[in-house]
């Protein structure tokens, strides 16, 4: 990010706030659709809509060929209102349905959901394997008909006994994770699969969000060895995500078709194996998303707290909880409301009189509602343009995991989305309301 900006996804940024006001979250659809084009190799690309699931960037997605990964009966909800489809569990194997349910465990809710609409799902616990079972024979016995005596396959979603992320808290492997099915008992849910009727048709893997190449290649070793283990029902296999996304100036790309080649390997010698096509899948959510988005907020106040300079914005981790989570970093920038001082001078890196060091945080009542800190909630400074109450300080890469974890905290609203299309700005997301906030609370009669 420059250290000033004008734009973001060719709209004004002053404009922007001031008819849709802020914090507000600004999607870029190009870049989203450039996201999907470099993974264009892989046979299906499922979007893991944790990451933005909104209801338009879901959309998008579909219309560029992307199916998607649901981690809850709401996810599934969503996807449907987006226009996926329900249902995939009668197509051949090594087919795509739309919509696939990943999770370590089934609430009630879900478990009913998913049989009734014939949705696949990715089991990440051995119990899930008897629960859908037990699930899918109650079911035929009260329904029964075409199909009721061949329950269909599910994926198992292997946890190999190792794990990488940008953080401890996005490590999604190894024996302190609770995710996944422990890699030692995969023959032994095998068998569990069997005694209900069920073929293990896919696997899949997933061992943090960010982990680099050297970690992400071992996987690609630990997938064909489980994939051996349990047989020719593999049909499909899915590399999951955790592909790393730059957040920092010089920071690099992973190498995609180094990747893919990897992937590409263990696939084709499955494939020659079990004497029949294996699918490759690949499951993105924040390489798809992060770099498309920015959180627009208002410099409210510039103050002076000994030898620290604070920038204090109307968004908070209520809007981005990355920072206060795990110590996240987020590219800024400044955005000057012209509106309010036309013709004032624009600082530049080449002016170290007009750089300020400075702490950005939020409006919240928490010490640690910081936005500049590092991983343990060690606070840190960044250079930035001096600027003023009323101007706009924009935060980048703040298209995964932000308006997805917003909430309520303080009864503040969550923020307004929109999204750039076309060179069109669509409001996808209305700001709360006070009155959407406490809709469904009340005070007992007494």
């Amino acid at each position: 990010y420059p250290p000033v900006v004008d734009s973001f996804a060719g709209q004004s940024v002053p404009e922007l706030a001031r008819r849709f006001g802020t914090p507000l979250y600004v999607y870029d659809a190009a870049v989203i659709a450039q996201r999907i084009a470099d993974l264009s190799a892989f046979d299906v690309v499922r979007f893991a809509q944790k990451a933005n699931s909104n209801l338009a960037v879901l959309d998008l997605v579909r219309r560029h060929g992307v199916v998607v990964d649901a981690v809850s009966a709401g996810e599934i909800q969503r996807a449907l209102a987006a226009g996926f489809q329900a249902g995939g569990v009668d197509l051949p194997p090594g087919a795509h349905p739309e919509i696939v349910y990943t999770a370590d465990i089934f609430d009630r809710e879900t478990l009913e959901m998913v049989v009734e609409l014939g949705i696949p799902v990715n089991c990440g616990s051995p119990d899930m394997i008897d629960q859908y079972g037990e699930q899918l024979a109650r079911a035929s016995r009260a329904v029964p008909g075409p199909g009721a005596s061949s329950p269909p396959g599910i994926t198992l979603r292997i946890n190999p006994g190792f794990g990488h992320g940008h953080s401890q808290k996005t490590n999604t492997g190894g024996q302190q994770s609770k995710h996944g099915i422990w890699h030692e008992d995969l023959a032994h849910c095998v068998e569990r699969a069997a005694r209900h009727n069920l073929a293990i048709s896919a696997l899949h893997m997933h061992i943090g969000s960010g982990a680099d190449l050297e970690h992400l290649s071992k996987v690609c070793v630990a997938m064909e060895q489980a994939c051996l283990t349990v047989g020719p029902s593999i049909h499909s296999i899915s590399a999951g995500g955790g592909l790393p996304t730059p957040y920092r100036d010089g920071e690099q790309r992973v190498d995609l078709t180094g990747y893919f080649e990897l992937w590409n390997g263990v696939r084709n010698r499955l494939a020659q194996t079990f004497g029949h096509d294996v699918s490759l899948e690949i499951e993105p959510g924040r390489y798809l998303v992060a770099e498309c988005g920015a959180l627009i907020a208002e410099i409210r106040a510039v103050k002076q707290m000994g030898d620290n300079r604070f920038y204090l914005l109307d968004a908070g981790f209520n809007n981005l909880a990355r920072p206060i989570l795990y110590g996240a970093y987020h590219p800024m920038a400044i955005a000057y409301n012209d509106a309010s001082e036309p013709g004032r001078p624009r600082p530049t890196l080449s002016d170290p009189a007009r750089m300020d060091s400075v702490i950005v945080g939020g409006p919240l009542c928490e010490s640690g509602d910081i936005f500049t800190q590092e991983d343990g909630g060690f606070v840190r400074s960044r250079e930035l343009p001096a600027a003023s109450v009323g101007d706009y300080l924009v935060i980048g890469a703040a298209g995964a995991y932000g308006a997805v974890m917003g909430s309520n905290y303080n009864s503040k609203p969550l923020a307004a989305e929109v999204l750039v299309e076309n060179g069109q700005a669509h409001l996808v997301r209305q700001r709360q309301t006070f009155a959407d906030i406490i809709r469904g609370e009340s005070i007992p009669k007494t």
